[in-house]
């Protein structure tokens, strides 16, 4: 039995395929874009493609993220919050809390010790603490924003960004660099930023152990480790963040397809 979960997020969609026995069979990453739909399709043909299937060989198909009710190719659609904490949970049965921080917004997720969500918190109405925040940050910097974690951890002067509207902070970053500040000693500012947002977000709900981060921001080294620094603990990062909420969806779309093939009394 193979089923698929699509995460369609504001600015990346992803699709995982999984088989009967929760193993991870393919999975794809692809541009939103405009057609939140469009990129589910995507999505859906790419882990298909990689894994030889048709779709007639796919049971179930479950969706999530902001764009989830424009899928229909899908059997049902549930939220984020629920699919991140299943996926986490799959991962790492330890993960208690988990922080997603993602193109346009930021989530923080308390889990019981079943992997259910237990409390969470939630930032989609300001850029502050997300990918976009960090890509605005970068174009200021004429920077490449992949190369930003890996330069930030040579910074040996504290630098620090103090607004977190991204207007202002752009504003504020244009003028420490014509002050002379080092460009690197700037970008570990803007992650610190970032992680007194996010980690405060997420202190307001409780920090319990395990932390899992997960979404795109969870590839830069600099903010994990800002984070670590602000929670006091150490972050795990999946081997690939991105697809957390895709395969919480996958799960769910298992747990459908199975109960559906057991026959009524």
């Amino acid at each position: 039995m193979f089923v698929i979960g699509i995460d369609i997020g504001s600015l990346a969609s992803k699709a995982v395929l999984i088989n009967d026995k929760r193993e991870i069979i393919s999975y794809s990453i692809v541009p939103t874009g405009a057609r939140s739909a469009g990129a589910g399709r995507d999505a859906f043909d790419k882990v298909l493609k990689q894994a030889g299937l048709q779709p007639e060989d796919i049971a179930y198909v479950l969706s999530t993220g902001y764009g989830r009710e424009n899928v229909s190719i899908s059997n049902e659609q549930l939220t984020e919050i629920t699919c991140h904490a299943r996926g986490a949970n799959v991962i790492n049965p330890d993960v208690r809390t988990v922080i997603d921080i993602g193109g346009q917004d930021s989530k923080a997720i308390s889990l019981t010790d079943m992997g259910d969500v237990a409390r969470f918190a939630m930032n989609d109405k300001c850029a502050a603490g997300t990918g976009r925040f960090l890509e605005v940050m970068a174009r200021a910097m004429e920077i490449n924003l992949e190369d930003m974690g890996k330069l930030s951890l040579k910074s040996e002067t504290r630098v620090e960004v103090s607004s977190m509207c991204t207007v202002f902070a752009e504003t504020e970053v244009v003028s420490l660099i014509a002050s002379s500040c080092n460009k690197i000693d700037i970008i570990a500012g803007i992650h610190r930023a970032i992680a007194r947002r996010v980690g405060t977000m997420a202190e307001n709900i409780g920090i319990r152990q395990q932390v899992m981060m997960t979404g795109g921001v969870a590839k830069n080294i600099g903010v994990v480790r800002a984070l670590e620094e602000k929670l006091g603990t150490a972050i795990l990062v999946p081997d690939e963040p991105q697809i957390v909420g895709a395969l919480g969806a996958a799960i769910f779309a298992l747990e459908r397809a199975l109960a559906d093939t057991i026959p009524a009394e």
